[in-house]
């Protein structure tokens, strides 16, 4: 087994241990395995050092070591990067899982947090005072990385997408610079980062836009898997006001009390509700679910708004075994629907599943052009998903999942989301960011000239002609 006890050596050691507050932890060291394990098992990485940085200045100093000794740089926040950019071999980790303090502005209807924060840790903070932001859907996902990806979740068509509500991040750059940007101030830099993924530094800290977000109605429903139950799903998304989102959701038969036990393991499709409307419409929500189709399981009630950001947390613990792919669709067309239907029948596991997101409504009035997360033209997010118990089986699925992608290109945009993207997915950055790529390859050239931040969806600072083509709809 490789090891990378000695690239330091221990006169580096102990300079970068001078350097920061907190924890060094190289391979020799208690704890280490423990602390180079991330989300996704299927990247086993054995970095030379994890510094477990406590604030801004252990940012800096750790952020300066590894440029001045030419050192990969992996930047952990939630540790759910599917493809593994959380970790390296041979080279640095710089985890900030131990920077999760928040604070809000009732006031203000702001919250800061730092850039360690899970969407549980935001989420507990903002509902004290009945306020919320968008942010995923498992609680233990990093603000961060989903922010900076651009952040879909149960809120997007009232409350735009994550990106759309960060007004303002503290940013440590590849010179070592600590720069907060805001609209007035560095503004360059907050519209790169509203999007274009982790290229442009490390965010030591961001601030959201609250939005007054307290108890929902929501919860899952249960139908066959059926073409005509998602294409009802797609009218009443067509039909609804912004305060209802719904994820469609196809996977088997999740093992839960409310399910009938016959349906355990099998094919199936489900909605996923987020009313954030008043109560005394709550009934005419749950009459619109029940004309999708044949209702075969559903717990659907009211419920604090962190909540539903839990419903998935049980069933996908870290330490699985996941690949995934992405595309961005203009309406649903049936074609899409008809591959749901066809690749859901043969899902490989309980755990995998394929979601679909409703990025309409409030997504739709940022300007394609105002934020680095290009397709503000799309309606809808696909994500497919091959989550699997153990290595063999997740790679056996593989196979499935491509030919999954490959079934929705044709209905699809060129690029995806950019969270959705496998370590394979590289060569894809120009489709992802379309028409702000060009300007994504200025600011990196400006913000991080020798590409220290390139382990994420790499925007190069190398010119490269954009490649041009035009959305599926």
């Amino acid at each position: 087994m490789t090891t990378y006890t000695s690239v330091l050596g221990e006169k580096l050691s102990e300079q970068l241990r001078g350097a920061v507050r907190g924890d060094v932890i190289q391979p020799d060291g208690p704890g280490y395995e423990d602390a180079r394990k991330v989300y996704n098992a299927m990247h086993d990485k054995r970095p030379a050092v994890i510094v477990r940085a406590v604030d801004a200045g252990d940012i800096i100093a750790t952020v300066g070591f590894a440029r001045e000794q030419d050192l990969r740089l992996a930047v952990r926040g939630g540790s759910h990067s599917v493809a593994g950019y959380g970790t390296c071999d041979g080279g640095v980790v710089l985890d900030l899982g131990s920077m999760r303090g928040v604070r809000v502005d009732p006031e203000a209807r702001t919250a800061r947090a730092e850039g360690g924060c899970t969407w549980a840790d935001l989420n507990h903070a903002t509902h004290a005072f009945g306020l919320a932001t968008t942010g995923g859907v498992v609680s233990s996902t990093g603000v961060g990385g989903l922010t900076t990806g651009g952040g879909m979740g149960y809120l997007a068509r009232r409350c735009g997408l994550a990106c759309d509500n960060l007004i303002s991040a503290d940013v440590v750059t590849a010179d070592g610079s600590f720069v907060t940007c805001t609209a007035e101030r560095d503004a360059d830099l907050l519209w790169s980062i509203r999007g274009g993924g982790g290229n442009f530094g490390v965010l030591a800290s961001l601030q959201y836009r609250l939005h007054p977000v307290a108890d929902i109605l929501g919860g899952p429903t249960f139908y066959p898997l059926d073409p005509d139950v998602m294409r009802r799903y797609r009218e009443l998304i067509a039909d609804s006001g912004e305060e209802f989102n719904a994820l469609l959701v196809v996977a088997l038969g999740p093992p839960l009390p409310f399910l009938p036990e016959r349906w355990h393991g099998r094919p199936l499709c489900g909605v996923i509700t987020c009313w954030t409307g008043p109560e005394d419409q709550d009934d005419r929500i749950r009459a619109r679910l029940a004309e999708l189709g044949p209702v075969i399981g559903q717990s659907l009630g009211r419920m604090p708004y962190p909540v539903i950001n839990t419903l998935f947390d049980e069933l996908l613990p870290a330490g699985l075994f996941h690949y995934w792919k992405g595309t961005f669709s203009q309406g649903l067309p049936d074609g899409a629907i008809e591959a749901y239907a066809e690749y859901g029948a043969t899902t490989p596991s309980i755990e995998s599943a394929t979601v679909v997101f409703p990025i309409d409504g409030a997504c739709h009035r940022v300007g394609l052009d105002e934020s680095a997360f290009a397709y503000r033209d799309a309606d809808y997010s696909t994500a497919l998903s091959a989550t699997l118990l153990t290595r063999a089986e997740c790679e056996a699925s593989i196979g499935w999942v491509r030919a999954f992608e490959a079934a929705l290109e044709p209905h699809s945009s060129a690029g995806a989301y950019v969270n959705f993207m496998d370590v394979d997915d590289q060569d894809r950055a120009q489709n992802n960011y379309r028409q702000n790529y060009d300007r994504l390859t200025a600011m990196k050239r400006r913000y991080d000239p020798g590409n220290l931040f390139r382990l994420n969806h790499n925007i190069t600072p190398d010119p490269a002609p954009r490649i041009s083509t035009p959305s599926a709809g």
